[in-house]
């Protein structure tokens, strides 16, 4: 697997990752700078946003499976651009957005949208490119998210430096921009050929299958990490420790370049259901590390010596980020069968929505309301959740049809037409 390269090899998956580069670049500067446009130039309380936005996860939740489903039986490659192209108009209604009704209007669709758009990339991914490679492949794809973003947060921080409304409205304009460019691009990929419907046995199998349902709850509490840098970790350095205040923005960006850079080293050694497994047991393990740093940080000292302290936690925290997606890309796509690689990566992909909807309102209320308790909760929570994936992927490995891990997608016109000989052995 190739290594030390922003971009996978030329090729379909170098087009995937254009396409997310485009959406990254526009979402670096919205989440910038969201918060202030909804609040100065909607004139929403901080209240409404937080509803608002939590009942548009909680759509993209429930919209998930369905969408990628859809993807499944008319073909990925469309119904991506589709959803791109209807995220791009979610943004835009945000743009016109004049009230807390039309900001609830926009937030549905844009989660649904989101949602949806992610697990029919999942599918195209899976159908372009042969199951040995989707890992790595993904690895990429997330390095060239994280450059984009970071790059995207710059041209938001310039319109937080001009506070204007024209500034902002600009910033959901190039947003709103990217998702078009991303489905442009993503419309002349090679198709990949619809599954048609199995005659026996439920629309949705995904929501029967049990096993595959409890490692994606798993999964789901493993993310939970994902409110700590941006919001929990903010109000703990200001609230609770001697460092800056500016320590929290350090933070941020040495998580994002450390998976820019990283993210592909990290995932290159994972080549097998086993193998994840693993990774995701190590994850909860730094996590738990991570957690207990944090915790540290509140307790006393000089202002450098907490610095050290909270670059120490988010270094382990980055690193248990990236083992925990190199395995869990690697669990999603080989436990689901073929041709129902859209559903499934709609179900496995709705714990980023969850976690976005129940994230905030529970590590805040956990971690600055329980203290370094709190945060030692919080890590024993990820470490039962890493270590409990081995044990339900082994479950949901025997209960897979024997090829069904391993086996490319039916119909793909990319280089994933090929299969791969043989199942991923028992999750260790």
């Amino acid at each position: 697997m190739p290594t030390g390269r922003l971009l996978p090899p030329p090729g379909p998956a170098r087009a995937l990752a254009a396409a997310h580069l485009a959406n990254a670049l526009g979402d670096g500067a919205y989440y910038v700078c969201s918060a202030l446009y909804f609040t100065r130039v909607v004139g929403l309380s901080a209240g409404q946003i937080g509803l608002g936005l939590t009942l548009g996860w909680a759509a993209g939740a429930v919209a998930g499976v369905p969408l990628g489903h859809l993807a499944d039986r008319r073909g990925p490659r469309g119904v991506a651009a589709l959803l791109a192209v209807a995220t791009s108009a979610a943004v835009g209604a945000f743009l016109l957005a004049g009230s807390f009704a039309a900001f609830v209007a926009a937030a549905l669709l844009y989660g649904a949208a989101q949602s949806g758009l992610g697990a029919a990339r999942q599918a195209l991914l899976a159908g372009l490119v042969e199951p040995a490679r989707r890992t790595g492949v993904r690895a990429h794809l997330q390095s060239t998210v994280n450059a984009g973003l970071a790059v995207g947060a710059a041209f938001g921080g310039a319109a937080l430096q001009l506070d204007s409304p024209a500034a902002y409205r600009a910033v959901l304009a190039l947003d709103a921009l990217s998702f078009l460019v991303a489905a442009a691009v993503l419309a002349r990929l090679p198709a990949v050929a619809p599954v048609p419907a199995a005659p026996d046995g439920p629309r949705l199998a995904v929501l029967r299958d049990r096993p595959y349902a409890v490692v994606a709850l798993l999964n789901a509490v493993m993310l939970l990490y994902m409110p700590l840098l941006s919001l929990v970790v903010p109000l703990w350095i200001v609230g609770r420790t001697a460092a800056p205040g500016w320590t929290a923005a350090a933070l941020l960006m040495l998580n994002t370049l450390t998976v820019v850079v990283c993210q592909v080293r990290v995932a290159r050694r994972v080549d097998g259901l086993a193998a994840a497994a693993r990774y995701v047991r190590w994850a909860g393990v730094l996590l738990l590390a991570c957690c207990a740093a944090f915790a540290v940080s509140a307790g006393g000292g000089s202002a450098w010596v907490a610095v050290a302290v909270l670059l120490t936690a988010a270094g382990l925290q980055v690193a248990g980020e990236m083992m925990l997606a190199a395995g869990s890309w690697e669990i999603g796509f080989g436990l689901a069968p073929a041709g129902r690689q859209g559903q499934y990566q709609g179900f496995f992909g709705s714990g980023v929505a969850v976690a976005r909807m129940v994230g905030p309102l529970l590590l805040t209320s956990l971690v600055l309301g329980g203290g370094a308790a709190g945060w030692l909760v919080l890590g024993g929570l990820f470490a039962l959740a890493g270590t409990a994936t081995g044990p339900a992927v082994r479950w949901a490995a025997r209960t897979r049809p024997a090829a069904a891990p391993a086996t490319a997608r039916p119909g793909a016109t990319g280089p994933g037409s090929a299969a791969r000989a043989g199942s991923d052995a028992a999750a260790g």
